[in-house]
This record gives C-alpha cells, sequence and structure tokens, in this order.
C-alpha cells in the first residue's frame, strides 16, 4: 500500500474553478491548502504558521470527555506528522519554538447519538497566539462529535509538510472556516457478495470515507451469489456463502459498525427481496419456489417471510441507523407463473404475478417498519406501484434521470445514485461526470428538495475484489461527494484515467497520469 500523501491537483483545481467563494486570481502552488469539500464559508489570509509534532489536544464542553474525538485526534495526528517524529527537531537542529501546539476542541452536547440528520457543523480557528488572543491557537467547535470530526478532518487538510525545513506547515493564515454539508445522506455503497472483502478491507474504505467526509457506508451484504452473513436465527443460511473462509460473524458485523460510528460514519445494511437470493437456498432449499426456480423468493410460503423477519430481527440489533435497505430491484416474476404451486396459490388469491410482487415487497416493509426501521427500496418499486407504496418508504434511485423528482412530487424521499454518473464500476465514465451530476436536477421547489435525502456512490462487485477495489473506488468517488481526496496509504487510480484502474503508460507524476 502506497504511503506516500498526493494531492489530486485536477480535482482541487475544478472544485476552485466552480466555487463562488474563492477568488478568480487565487493561483495554485505549493503553499495553497487544498481543502476538499471545500467548506461552505472561509477566510484566509498571508501568514504561515509552524506546527509543534507534539500538538496536544484540550476537548472542553458537555461532549469535553468523548472518546469519540481523543480516538480521532490521535488518528489525525499520526497523519499529520508521518514525516515527522518529536525529536527530529533537536536531531536537525531545527528552532523548537512552533506557532501552534495545542488544537483546541469544544463540543457543546454530551451525546454519541448516530443518525440521519445529525448536526455535523463546525466552525474552525486557526490563527497565531501572539498573546493577545483569548481565542487560543487553532480552535474547532462543533455541536456533536460528528461536527467535531468532520472539523478534524479540515484541521489535517490545512497541515502541510515542508520539505525543506522538515516541518509542518499551515499556509495562509489565519484562517476562519464555517461548514456543514449540503446533503444529510452522503452513501458509498459496497457489494460483498458478487467478492468477498475481509473486515479489515473493509475498514480501510470505510476510514477512505471518513477523508472525504461521506457520511453513510450502504453494506450490500447479500445477493444471489453468496449469503456471507451469520444470521443466528436462521443458521443454515450463511451456507450460501463462497467457502467457510468467505464469512461474516456477528461480531465482524458489529466490530464494522463500531469502527464506522467512531468515524461519524452510519452502517446500512441491505437485504434485497424478493429478486437477488438465490444463495438463501443453499441453506433453506424451501425458500425456493422450485428446484428450477430459485429466484425470486417463494411469496407463496409464509416461511419466506418468518425467514426474513428472522434475519432483520437478527440484524436490528447490530445496526442502529434508522434507514434499512431492502432492495425490490430486477425482480423477474416469470418464475413464479411458471411453477405449478406457486401459480396455483395466485389464482387463490386473485393476483398476477406483478401483484405478487407488490405484494411481498409491501410484506416486507412492514416487517422492516415493525422493528423500528425506515425502509429504503431501488427505484423499480416506485415505478411499479408508486401509489401503494408505504409512505416512509425512501426512494433509492439508480437508473436514470428523473426519479427524484417524481418521488419527491408524490411526498416520498429519495437518494440520487444515477448509475450514468454515480456507479464506480462503470469505468468509462470520467471523474469530471460524477462531479457535475447534480441530486437537485429538476427539483425547483425548496420545500421539495429536502426531501432529497442526498446521493451515493455504488461500488457493485462483480469486476471488484481486494486486489483493485479502493483503486476503483477513487479518485472517482471523491469527485461525486465533492470531497477532497488523497492518499494516505489508501490506493487510488491516478485522477486523469479516463478508464478507471487503467495503469499508467509509462514514469511520469500522479498528478499527470
Amino acid at each position: 500500500m502506497l504511503q506516500k500523501k498526493i494531492i489530486f491537483t485536477t480535482l482541487v483545481s475544478l472544485a476552485l474553478t466552480l466555487s463562488v467563494s474563492v477568488s478568480a486570481s487565487a493561483d495554485l502552488d505549493n503553499s495553497l491548502p487544498f481543502l476538499w469539500p471545500l467548506p461552505a464559508q472561509f477566510t484566509s489570509g498571508n501568514d504561515t504558521l509552524s506546527v509543534d509534532p507534539a500538538l496536544s489536544l484540550s476537548v472542553s464542553g458537555n461532549g469535553g470527555h468523548s472518546t469519540i474525538v481523543r480516538e480521532a485526534f490521535d488518528r489525525y495526528r499520526k497523519i499529520i506528522f508521518k514525516h515527522s517524529f518529536n525529536g527530529f527537531s533537536v536531531f536537525r537542529g531545527i528552532r523548537s519554538g512552533f506557532d501552534i501546539g495545542k488544537l483546541n476542541v469544544v463540543v457543546h452536547s454530551e451525546s454519541e447519538e448516530l443518525q440521519l440528520g445529525v448536526d455535523e457543523s463546525y466552525s474552525l480557528l486557526v490563527a497565531k497566539n501572539d498573546g493577545r488572543s483569548i481565542i487560543g491557537e487553532a480552535t474547532i467547535e462543533a455541536n456533536t462529535v460528528y461536527g467535531a470530526l468532520r472539523g478534524l478532518e479540515t484541521f489535517s487538510q490545512l497541515c502541510s509538510f515542508d520539505y525543506g525545513t522538515k516541518s509542518v506547515q499551515i499556509y495562509k493564515a489565519p484562517w476562519y472556516i464555517q461548514d456543514k454539508p449540503r446533503f444529510a445522506f452522503r452513501g458509498l455503497l459496497l457489494d460483498t457478495s458478487r467478492h468477498y472483502f475481509p473486515v479489515n478491507t473493509i475498514k480501510q474504505i470505510i476510514e477512505s470515507m471518513s477523508y472525504a467526509k461521506l457520511n453513510v457506508f450502504h453494506w450490500h451484504i447479500i445477493d444471489e451469489e453468496s449469503f456471507p452473513l451469520e444470521v443466528p436465527t436462521y443458521p443454515n443460511l450463511w451456507k450460501g456463502a463462497y467457502t467457510k473462509w468467505e464469512r461474516y460473524t456477528v461480531e465482524d458485523a458489529y466490530e464494522i459498525v463500531n469502527f464506522a460510528k467512531m468515524r461519524g460514519i452510519n452502517v446500512m445494511a441491505e437485504v434485497d427481496v424478493p429478486g437477488h437470493a438465490e444463495s438463501w437456498g443453499a441453506g433453506y432449499p424451501d425458500l425456493w419456489p422450485s428446484a428450477t426456480c430459485r429466484e425470486p423468493l417463494d411469496v407463496a410460503k409464509n416461511f419466506t417471510f418468518d425467514v426474513i423477519s428472522g434475519i432483520l430481527s437478527d440484524m436490528r440489533k447490530i445496526f442502529p441507523f434508522e434507514l434499512f435497505h431492502l432492495g425490490g430491484d430486477e425482480v423477474h416474476t416469470d418464475c413464479w407463473d411458471s411453477t405449478p404451486r406457486v401459480k396455483q396459490w395466485l389464482r387463490n388469491h386473485n393476483m398476477t404475478a406483478k401483484e405478487a410482487y407488490q405484494y411481498f415487497v409491501l410484506r416486507a416493509q412492514e416487517i422492516a417498519i415493525s422493528k423500528n426501521w425506515t425502509p429504503v427500496n431501488w427505484e423499480e418499486t416506485f415505478n411499479a406501484f408508486a401509489e401503494n407504496l408505504n409512505p416512509k418508504t425512501v426512494v433509492h434511485n439508480w437508473l436514470g434521470s428523473g426519479v427524484c423528482p417524481k418521488a419527491v412530487a408524490k411526498g416520498f424521499k429519495c437518494i440520487y445514485s444515477n448509475q450514468g454518473f454515480w456507479y464506480l464500476d462503470h469505468l468509462d465514465v470520467p471523474w469530471d461526470r460524477l462531479y457535475t451530476a447534480e441530486p437537485l436536477e429538476g427539483i425547483n421547489d425548496s420545500t421539495k428538495q429536502e426531501l432529497v435525502l442526498g446521493g451515493e456512490v455504488c461500488m457493485w462487485g462483480e469486476t471488484a475484489d481486494t486486489s483493485n477495489v479502493q483503486q476503483t473506488i477513487w479518485p472517482r468517488a471523491a469527485a461525486a461527494a465533492d470531497a477532497y481526496c488523497i492518499r494516505r496509504g489508501i490506493q487510488a487510480a491516478p485522477v486523469t484515467n479516463f478508464y478507471a484502474r487503467r495503469p499508467p503508460v509509462g514514469p511520469g507524476s500522479c498528478y499527470e497520469q
């Protein structure tokens, strides 16, 4: 894994060009800090401040005892001073006086509850302490610990290692930043069914998400190819895993959720029903309509819904996030019509196969809601029977443009993932197209705009495994998130690659190829 820190200048140049917050006369140079995503409001100056490698932390306010903030500071301190160690100034004879020796963090709320819409706003002041300032050298103020995390990320981006002086500098000080996210939901999907990803790889991806200030990890755990998750109530389900080594225990899932929370990231799990579920029958063949009809799941058996309820009950103990994804996409119902027993059930209930699809989705939604979850469904459910969807449904767009405007017009909330822009496995989509995609396109009413929770880039796993998943995600995911992308031990494709993951054609700078 590459350890050098590389700033993707092309992305930052675009951000500076498009942002109205930056002067048109700003020139990119070595002393210009690259903030990505660009804060909502900021001012800067012309001073250069040095940062003490022994930088200390002071946390105050009602959230002053938060381990989330303290552990985050330790992580960022290692990032900021990756080229330094406490004794290097003595060893090299460099001056020991530093402008910034302490980072003050003020957190007003003691709550560490992480849910959709948690306050992630913060303010950041970085100024030289001339003995007259009552504010201090560097101060982050936030209402919640999660706002403090975003402020720590921004502070780390202001810090640059000067290879001439062998010290960490903050250029263009003093800085005053006020920031808050545009959308409450800023997600990345990872598909662990088409290819299994070890827990450590998932953690690396979640860690990299925090650098881009993404805040929802959509875990597409299960699909037709494999069922890698342990479900204690139905222990044979993970017989659908590829091998006994390619599985996630309950403890693994807990670990991933807790790891994400420490970085201000929710985990939204997905159990896609009734389609994309062939792997379920490896452990419970009765879930298949027949030996030759293995999906959609058997709509005619109560056992099918008992299993769904058992899965969701077990998963509710692991995943505290209020949103739960129930899939509902690409359901081909011909199989039900061609299975005599299911066909008879349809006749008995005076249903067509298409109506049975609606029945299945709505019943699954009822199960999720009964467990205090808000259901999320792929857009096919909205396209097929919007008038009967539970009003709590969050519609997840993926097929193309125009769905979110229709969904919010009917009062539904929506998540934008237009596959023409934000499907990362579409390797021929360059980063600038991801950058310019707009979740609010076609929605002019401000009250309707509020129903768009945000957006999500999707890393489907058919063509990605541990050897290339990070290079496929980054840097294009950062463009979609309007986020800052740097290599902090995170493998990423060169930014100007038209086709993601294409290797360099020869020697050269990572800024240029």
